[in-house]
């Protein structure tokens, strides 16, 4: 069953990690590098841990690596699996339940995320506000485990008000120019034609990716804190003047891994 599977992989962690975090991030295509930055770490290869899924896409180191940074204790996941590769749901989220097994409370999300919103220039990093479900199901489907959390989780607020307020305070405090917006979460690994963005431009999106919803979800109902960020990446179909492609991912978030990293620490050490 999932939950003996989750347990057996928490107690692997437990086994390797010493101290435990508190905190979790997850780290999207190409933001991996911030895992590199933790102090007194322990890291570890997704396939070294019991069910654990490996992540195939590139950007995505897949290990985890348990440490410090500003003081925190902290796991960082470098790296996650997609609903596109052919995982069910279940899979996707197998981490985050993970993580909740090991009493992280607080569980922060980041993305590589295409814009929508006109307004926004490449190698922006977007504070996510709220999103839209369009993955065509939702992890939660099927039998319910009440170890999991609720049947019915409410998602009036699936991204912590207070965590986003503190992530502004310590962008602001950086310099750093945030936007905040809507994110919408496709199932991929196509990305939109320009008639689908268009439509969502109309629904009120401001970037576009095909992760971080699944985990939001199971993380709420648990009754964990979500924060959430996105970098924009690449300019959306209909908006960007050339084609889009994976490799143009990486090397935006390469140009922005400097900023992302000490926004992220100075976060971290303020929750």
């Amino acid at each position: 069953m999932t939950f003996e599977r989750v347990e057996e992989a928490a107690a692997a962690v437990r086994s390797r990690c010493g101290a435990l975090p508190r905190i979790a991030i997850v780290l999207g295509s190409g933001l991996g590098d911030f895992a590199d930055t933790l102090s007194d770490s322990v890291a570890t290869p997704y396939e070294q841990l019991p069910h654990w899924p490996a992540s195939k896409v590139i950007g995505h180191a897949g290990r985890l690596v348990v440490g410090s940074v500003a003081g925190k204790r902290i796991a960082a996941l470098a790296g996650r699996v997609h609903f596109y590769e052919g995982h069910p749901l279940e899979t996707v989220v197998f981490a985050t339940r993970v993580m909740s097994r090991l009493g992280v409370k607080q569980l922060i999300l980041t993305n590589a995320a295409g814009g929508i919103n006109t307004g926004f220039a490449q190698g922006a990093l977007m504070i996510i506000d709220d999103h839209i479900n369009f993955l065509g199901s939702n992890p939660l489907v099927g039998p319910n485990d009440e170890r999991f959390g609720h049947r019915f989780p409410d998602m009036s607020e699936p991204y912590d008000s207070a965590l986003t307020v503190l992530l502004r305070e310590q962008a602001a405090s950086l310099g750093f120019a945030m936007r905040e917006g809507v994110y919408c979460g496709l199932l991929g690994p196509t990305y939109e034609t320009p008639a689908e963005v268009r439509m969502l431009r109309v629904l009120g999106v401001d970037a576009v990716g095909m992760s971080t919803v699944p985990e939001v979800v199971v993380a709420r109902a648990i009754g964990m804190r979500v924060a959430g960020v996105s970098c924009i990446t690449n300019l959306a179909s209909g908006v960007s003047p050339t084609p889009l492609s994976h490799a143009e991912v990486i090397e935006t978030t390469a140009r922005v891994a400097t900023r992302f990293e000490t926004l992220i620490e100075r976060f971290v050490g303020s929750m």
